[in-house]
């Protein structure tokens, strides 16, 4: 027998979910979408999301529409953001609003809009414009994941089985095989992406593990599975991937700013492994599918390891802020990766354990 309490709304037809940054808190979101589709199948679903993290879900298959709301980490923030804000959810004739945004500004955005049932977080009060709240407390190390879901527990969704998701395309499994075959890899290989750390709402550099321990480990990996290297960045991370490149003995394959999101996830998919920092392209590879490894820094894995059965979360234990990163900049700050952080030796062994299992 069931134990979820029962519905607290009529069914929607219409539903404006609300998170616009950033790339790894969108895909840590997919969780949440799942659910919504999974209780509402019928429903449309409109995903208000920002300019920076739209490419990371085009083509999802859960939702039915992706509305952009600009630029800006929080698009409240100014007196235009928040009217046209408003704007975009009148627009959609929505009868629930699913807010995962923690902004008093966002509650009080979406309370203005009219949406009937308004089900979104509440971090000390800060959600006061939803009718239905999922009140948490920011002091608990709790998956970020994990705390979107607790908006569909609140409307008496049934959220078990539901994990961070991104669909893998057949025509982007093709297109990548093509790219990789033109490049001389027709076999096994391991991808490495040494970025992250930068988003329109933070820059955090300490999250980066260092280039010359990508590259050791990237060489170590590569001769025990007999795979060849594939880095991949963005248009700006030309002079980190370099670096990488630099310190290997062997060239790697190099995919700088020229695949999509989609293509990044198909790549990943397909890859014996997938290594990258606490970053948005780690949780769009471990989302897709992929084998995937993530290194830890300045960060918590109990808040932000891929969410998802199983991916290997690669940290050594240390005190960190109660709040989480958007805590961490003094620590950030004082971050030393020789001193702090996981060493090249502790990851291949971790790494080739898990693997193993």
């Amino acid at each position: 027998m069931s134990t979820q309490p029962p519905p607290l709304i009529p069914t929607p037809r219409r539903i404006a979910l609300i998170l616009p940054c950033c790339i790894g808190d969108a895909i840590l979101a997919t969780a949440t979408l799942q659910a919504l589709r999974r209780a509402y199948p019928e429903a449309h679903i409109a995903w208000l999301i920002g300019s920076w993290s739209r490419p990371a879900l085009d083509g999802h298959d859960l939702v039915d529409a992706l509305i952009d709301t600009g630029p800006e980490a929080l698009p409240v923030r100014s007196l235009a953001g928040m009217r046209r804000m408003i704007r975009l959810l009148r627009a959609g004739h929505c009868d629930l609003a699913v807010s995962l945004v923690r902004s008093p500004l966002m509650s009080a955005a979406v309370w203005l809009a009219g949406i009937p049932a308004r089900a979104g977080l509440d971090s000390g009060g800060r959600g006061f414009g939803y009718s239905i709240r999922a009140r948490l407390d920011p002091a608990v190390a709790r998956h970020e994941a994990d705390i979107y879901l607790d908006v569909a527990r609140a409307l008496g969704i049934d959220v078990q089985g539901c994990w961070a998701n991104v669909p893998v395309h057949a025509t982007d499994q093709a297109a990548v095989r093509g790219l990789l075959a033109a490049r001389g890899i027709g076999g096994a290989y391991v991808v490495i992406n040494p970025a992250g750390g930068r988003n329109p709402g933070m820059i955090m550099d300490a999250k980066r593990w260092p280039p010359d321990r990508f590259a050791g480990l990237a060489a170590r990996l590569a001769r025990h599975f007999g795979a060849q290297i594939v880095l991949v960045g963005g248009p700006g991370d030309g002079d980190l991937i370099a670096a990488v490149q630099a310190r290997l003995a062997a060239a790697a394959v190099t995919f700088v700013g020229e695949l999509t999101f989609r293509q990044i996830a198909a790549l990943a998919a397909a890859a014996r492994l997938y290594i990258g920092n606490d970053t948005g392209l780690t949780h769009l590879a471990a989302a897709a599918g992929a084998r995937t490894a993530m290194i830890l820094g300045p960060s918590d894995p109990a808040r932000y390891a891929p969410f998802v059965p199983d991916a290997l979360a690669l940290w050594r234990p240390v005190d960190l802020p109660a709040g989480g990163v958007a805590a961490g900049q003094a620590l950030a700050e004082r971050w030393d990766w020789d001193r702090d952080g996981i060493s090249l030796a502790e990851a291949e062994t971790q790494i080739l354990a898990w693997l193993a299992r």
